[in-house]
């Protein structure tokens, strides 16, 4: 028994090789046949055909715009501020945010008691410094008065001196009287010293006395000025904006109470990077008045107006790259200062460049162009400028030329396409062709002169068909099918 059943174990496992080999076989035959016959009938596998859509490269004129975002913002803009302190007693009736004023009108009065107490307060510490004023120059002009008769009587006491020495020369005179008189010469040259004394005191004074005057004539301008700037008045016409004070409110010295805006003195501030900059300036280094294009996105519908460049900041700014320009707008309704715009600026028309769609360009700057029998071949293009989904390039060798507009990675050179024009429409497809060798094509010709049943002006246009070097693919499958049916 055990034996038998090694024996029958040993049978089974031959069988099952036995079969296995058969079907490999089998499977093996059958692919041989299979790619055989697909050869016999189709003459290989047929090329792939990749639709592409294609634009013309054509050369001319073409006008760059430069895509930035700025800010729109007004050219006149004050800071109202409250130039002396005290309670609020009157403000303009639009005094709030978004309120409008005219030039001259009264945009808030503050409290002037303490204004006028301090003017007159002033005027009459001017009342006192003018009396003062008065009583030093009559004290000097008494200086003066003493100090004349001073010398007078010096001039007296000297001729008395003079007199008694001529009579002590004579014998008539005695020492003691000349004495006596230089003594009262040298009282009378001492009181003139005490006089010019007083008189430089009394000058002094005046002095004092006159810079005391200038000073509070200071301190009265200075009363008169803060009276009048209890009233504040708006020094052009605007809209008012970040309002913080109420009527009955205290305002500080110099406190920012808000804000008076033009709303019509617009212009738009954008900031470019240098290399744009450059494209903007003249042959003398002088910035162009290009036109621009200021565009607002308002909840999906768009606000434009146009504008010209007309300045550019002095400074960088600490911090900042590029260049900091400012353009004038000529229609400013809808915008309002804070406003963040999108700006299309003009830029000097370049010649001699063609627009493409940018995903026609790849990353080394190189295009596809379809060549001789709808074939791909790359092409390097000169990249100018980039203008959103649009690229503006230069070449010489691709006048006229189909450009395929979009790549992709199934695309390179040597692809055969099948061309399909900007405006959608496809071209007409060129049909598939294949080389028959000797032995097929005598055998197709032989089957269709024999063949009863092909009309006889569609067997000749066959026959012609069969007898050029490339076969249309189509008609070599149809006649194969027929042939082996």
């Amino acid at each position: 028994m055990r034996f038998l059943r090694k024996s029958l174990t040993g049978l089974f496992l031959l069988g099952v090789t036995l079969a296995l080999f058969t079907f490999a076989f089998v499977m093996v035959r059958s692919a041989i046949e299979n790619k055989d016959d697909g050869q016999r009938r189709g003459g290989g596998p047929r090329e792939r055909i990749f639709a592409v859509n294609v634009v013309p490269f054509e050369a001319g004129q073409q006008t760059p715009t430069l895509q930035v975002f700025g800010e729109v913002q007004s050219q006149r803009s004050l800071d109202i501020r409250a130039a002396v302190g005290g309670t609020v007693i009157e403000l303009h009736p639009d005094f709030q945010n978004g309120g409008q004023v005219n030039e001259g009108d009264i945009i808030l009065r503050i409290d002037p008691s303490n204004a006028e107490t301090a003017l007159a307060l002033v005027r009459a510490d001017m009342a006192d410094a003018q009396a003062d004023l008065r009583e030093a120059t009559r004290a000097l002009e008494l200086a003066k008065d003493e100090v004349s008769a001073a010398r007078q009587q010096a001039a007296l006491r000297l001729k008395a001196l003079k007199r008694q020495n001529d009579l002590v020369e004579r014998g008539v005179g005695t020492e003691a009287s000349v004495e006596t008189a230089e003594f009262a010469v040298s009282s009378a040259n001492q009181a003139i010293l005490t006089r010019r004394q007083s008189f430089q005191a009394t000058e002094a004074r005046l002095n004092k006395t006159e810079a005391r005057l200038l000073r509070v004539d200071i301190s009265l301008t200075e009363a008169e000025r803060n009276l009048r700037d209890t009233v504040l008045r708006a020094t052009f016409s605007g809209s008012l904006a970040n309002v913080v004070v109420v009527k009955g409110g205290t305002v500080a010295n110099n406190e920012r109470i808000g804000q008076l805006v033009d709303p019509l003195a617009l212009e738009v501030a954008f900031r470019v990077s240098t290399s744009q900059h450059q494209r903007l300036l003249d042959d003398n280094g002088v910035l162009r008045n290009s036109k621009i294009s200021v565009t607002l996105d308002v909840l999906g519908a768009e606000m434009k107006t146009k504008g010209v460049l007309n300045r550019e900041a002095a400074v960088v700014g600490e911090g900042l790259t590029g260049r900091l320009l400012f353009a004038s707008l000529s229609d400013v309704k809808g915008l309002r200062p804070g406003d963040f715009v999108t700006v299309d600026i003009t830029e000097p028309p370049l010649n001699w460049v063609a627009k493409l769609p940018a995903s026609a360009l790849s990353g080394n700057n190189k295009v596809l162009v379809v060549g001789e029998g709808e074939r791909l071949k790359e092409a390097e293009v000169t990249l100018v400028r980039r203008q959103g989904n649009d690229v503006l390039v230069r070449s010489r060798e691709l006048r006229d030329a189909k450009v395929v507009a979009e790549r992709s990675p199934v695309l390179g050179s040597g692809i055969k396409v099948r061309v399909i024009a900007a405006d959608g429409n496809e071209e007409p497809e060129a049909p598939a062709m294949v080389k028959l060798d000797p032995e097929r094509r005598a055998k197709m010709i032989a089957f269709v002169d024999a063949n009863k049943r092909i009309p006889k002006a569609v067997k000749e246009r066959m026959l012609n068909q069969l007898a050029q070097p490339e076969v249309p693919s189509e008609m070599v499958e149809r006649l194969e099918g027929r042939m082996g049916g």
